[in-house]
């Protein structure tokens, strides 16, 4: 597959994420509203979201700067070659 490089369709991209998080999100609440579900969901996000800036920001920039990760499977790799 090809590099994706062009920056419209790169934000087109972003943004069908972000619609689709939102929809997914407002699905599971229309099944089971709740206050309790609502926060839990939120903060599953959240800690998704520090994982993943975790393993591709944290890692190359203050723990291994001379490794690249290309996705989460890569960062999992690493993980078990660094011990």
């Amino acid at each position: 597959m090809a590099e994706l490089k062009n920056p419209s369709i790169i934000f087109a991209k972003g943004f069908l994420f972000l619609g689709l998080g939102l929809l997914a999100s407002m699905l599971i609440l229309m099944e089971a509203w709740s206050l309790k579900i609502c926060l839990l969901l939120a903060l599953a996000v959240w800690a998704f979201c520090r994982f993943y800036y975790f393993a591709f920001y944290v890692v190359e920039h203050y723990v291994d700067p001379q490794y690249r990760f290309a996705g989460l499977f890569a960062f999992f790799q690493y993980l078990i070659r660094m011990r």
